[in-house]
């Protein structure tokens, strides 16, 4: 048969179904599109250099997904994809204090020595930085990377989705279950219809856990609510400008026609199906924004967008072979990476289904890990 379904249509679904169609396999992916999913909400920042994480399996995938892009553009392109979104417009650090540029630029220039995709590294001063982003306070220097990036997360998706469909994949909007037999997955049921398949791999975020509980596993999945908020500024070419990255845990960056995004919001233990735009929400972007950005004020606001990122223990994505049961695989932990990880991570877990060597150690990001002790299911069915 030959047949590979995918579960999660969102930006490692659709990677991972795309990678698979490149190898002219039969694939279906399938996605019941609901509100929240966090690929649909999320403005990516691609500029994992300047993070200060210790974790360095997250820094390895981060780094590799970075510069696993402009390939995928290309590929992308020679589908007829040209609307994907991203832009290499650069990324600037801002800081008070020059003695944490010092620290960042000397982190920055390190990790350079392999991962030059990072570009020019250059400190900038109060009047440059705000040169570049004429809508920050005075008071901030920064350090300036080259390589930064920013991504639209609908955008890249559906040009994902869209070449996947041209190289022979299937797109079906429904809400898919789990068939199997005894430890064997052995396809999925939308809307009543059996579907059969060689492998299942499960890639849906928030809503992985749900989906997984009928066949008694645990998936130890967890999620966290994000606000953001997109303003509108008149008589501006923000093109060009690149992203901002404050002191804060929220970010600034602008797309074409004078539209500027902030956020996001960190917010844990709330309702999955809490789509609520918030007043507490929006005062928190807000007032972390305009302390950044002053100017902002005399902006409007367009929108409000709402998304659910998926967390896994440890923080640190997971993939692999779903543990008591074969023909399944799982995929999930992106948080707050995924437009940066995403990506990339499809295109592994396409080589692992496939049983073609990996480019990352497996190990270090076990699925195995994400899981709890069983529940009672009967596997005789």
């Amino acid at each position: 048969m030959n047949r590979f379904i995918v579960i999660g249509g969102g930006i490692l679904g659709v990677s991972t179904a795309y990678h698979l169609a490149k190898q002219n396999k039969e694939v279906l992916l399938v996605d019941r599109n609901d509100p929240g999913q966090a690929t649909d909400a999320a403005a990516g920042i691609i500029c994992p250099w300047l993070s200060q994480r210790r974790n360095k399996a997250w820094y390895t995938l981060a780094k590799n997904g970075a510069a696993y892009y402009p390939s995928l553009i290309k590929q992308l392109e020679q589908e007829g994809e040209y609307e994907v979104g991203y832009s290499q417009v650069g990324t600037i650090c801002i800081r008070k204090e020059e003695s944490k540029l010092d620290k960042l630029e000397k982190i920055a220039k390190d990790r350079r020595n392999d991962a030059p995709e990072i570009g020019e590294i250059k400190r900038l001063s109060s009047e440059e930085t705000k040169a570049l982003f004429p809508l920050l306070d005075s008071d901030y220097s920064s350090l300036f990377v080259s390589g930064g990036a920013r991504v639209d997360g609908r955008a890249f998706r559906n040009a994902l989705l869209n070449a996947s469909k041209k190289l022979g994949a299937i797109h079906i909007v429904g809400d898919a279950v789990l068939e199997y037999q005894k430890n064997k997955v052995k396809g999925i049921r939308v809307e009543g219809e059996f579907i059969p398949a060689d492998s299942v791999i499960v890639t849906a975020g928030a809503w992985g856990k749900e989906l997984l509980l009928p066949l008694g596993l645990n998936f130890l999945v967890t999620f966290q609510k994000a606000q953001i908020l997109h303003f509108g500024i008149k008589n501006k070419d923000t093109s060009h400008w690149p992203v901002v990255m404050p002191p804060s845990d929220q970010y600034l960056l602008a797309y074409d026609n004078g539209r500027i995004i902030a956020g996001a919001t960190h917010e844990n233990d709330v309702e999955k199906e809490d789509l609520r735009v918030t007043a507490g929400g929006i005062q928190e972007v807000l007032n972390k924004a305009l302390a950044i950005a002053p100017a902002l004020a005399d902006s409007i606001i367009l929108e409000t967008r709402v998304g659910f990122r998926p967390f896994t223990p440890g923080f640190l994505p997971v993939f692999g072979k779903a543990p008591h049961y074969q023909g399944l695989f799982v995929a999930n932990g992106l948080g707050s990476s995924g437009l940066t990880v995403g990506p990339y991570l499809g295109y592994q877990i396409s080589k692992m289904v496939l049983d073609l060597p990996l480019d990352i150690d497996p190990k270090l990001y076990n699925v195995h890990q994400a899981f709890g002790t069983p529940f009672p299911c009967n596997r005789n069915r």
